[in-house]
């Protein structure tokens, strides 16, 4: 009882590799290896080229948007129309204005998932699922195993990009310190200069942890996918359907193949027999073949079938142990007779012709 019982605890336990069909099923709920810190380091790359390359285009936007505003609006009456006018200018404006970085992060975006899981669309995670909203399982998920490596990492996130910032920011101090003694502009120019060191310094930390973080979702993925031998022999029944019933389709399949083959035995020219295990039904028509084919074949139980067949139809029945054996080895129903045994069997044949002659 003992064993029995240790024998059903290592098959449930998970130890086997993902098969590919669990694989794609589970891709096609969307779930699949992949970390977030590739796309927010791809994301803020892509941020800070639109900002390098777009950024003196933003800069004359948004300086015309506040001298119109300054010049303009100011000295407009405070309708519902001048209102709504002034908002709908305004969101004009600045969206013209974020555009590029908008659809730079977007794109950013795709890239980081296309490199990550490839292209992949489904719906399965929009669909509503009352587990979701669960308390006990959500506890579960907050004060999991998990939750705790999330919670670590987004700490060394925090300590490592924020003592990178806090480095630069000391080095750039005196210089800060010094905009006050400058115009506006020569100060806007230096603090979007050190924004940009900022910038691309956290990038190059976020892209070193996200190495790490990705291997680690790897890892993770590769763990929860794992399934018992069990698992494994439960997805190849349902592919492959029970194996008693295959089984049984399978029988009668044969026993339809075999009903089929005996329907042809009374249009044989001549039975080969060898003469208790073999039998081999012979036919020769020019118009379905150019040499004699086989029609039946069989031993034992159907070779003796085969015989009763053939001589409740009159079929001539020759003995030739060597022959028969040799042809049930080498050919299948519905085949031409190979060359080498053209000889005997033509001589088969004329013997069966003449003896059709003679009665």
């Amino acid at each position: 009882m003992q064993l029995k019982l240790d024998l059903q605890f290592f098959a449930g336990e998970k130890t086997e590799k993902a098969t590919p069909k669990k694989r794609q099923d589970e891709r096609k709920k969307g779930k699949v290896a992949k970390s977030q810190d590739v796309n927010t380091a791809v994301l803020l790359l892509f941020s800070i080229i639109g900002l390098i390359v777009f950024g003196n285009y933003m800069l004359q936007n948004m300086l015309k948007l506040f001298e119109h505003s300054f010049s303009e609006f100011i000295h407009w009456e405070l309708t519902n129309h001048t209102v709504r006018q002034l908002f709908i200018g305004a969101l004009t404006e600045t969206g013209k204005i974020l555009a590029p970085i908008m659809i730079l992060a977007i794109i950013g975006g795709l890239i980081s998932n296309l490199f990550q899981v490839g292209f992949l669309f489904t719906t399965e995670s929009l669909k509503f699922d009352l587990k979701r909203i669960d308390p006990i399982q959500g506890a579960k998920r907050i004060f999991s195993i998990r939750a705790l490596v999330e919670l670590l990492k987004s700490l060394l996130k925090i300590v490592f990009v924020g003592s990178i910032t806090f480095f630069i920011i000391w080095v750039y101090k005196d210089d800060m310190l010094m905009t006050a003694f400058t115009n506006a502009e020569n100060a806007l120019a230096f603090f979007s200069r050190v924004t940009v060191i900022m910038g691309i310094a956290a990038i190059i930390a976020l892209l070193f942890l996200s190495v790490f973080d990705y291997a680690y979702q790897r890892y993770d993925f590769e763990k929860n996918m794992k399934m018992s031998k069990q698992d494994i022999k439960d997805e190849y029944k349902n592919i492959e359907g029970d194996p008693f019933i295959k089984s049984k389709r399978k029988a009668k399949q044969r026993e339809l193949a075999s009903r089929r083959m005996m329907s042809e035995v009374p249009n044989a020219d001549v039975v080969i027999t060898n003469p208790t295990h073999f039998a081999i039904a012979i036919k020769y028509d020019e118009n379905m073949a150019s040499a004699p084919y086989v029609i039946a074949k069989g031993t034992d139980h159907t070779a003796l079938k085969i015989k009763e067949i053939a001589k409740a139809n009159d079929i001539y029945m020759v003995e030739n142990k060597p022959l028969a054996r040799s042809l049930y080895k080498v050919i299948e129903v519905g085949d031409v007779i190979p060359e080498e045994f053209y000889q005997a069997v033509a001589e088969i044949l004329a013997y069966v012709y003449r003896m059709e002659k003679n009665v």
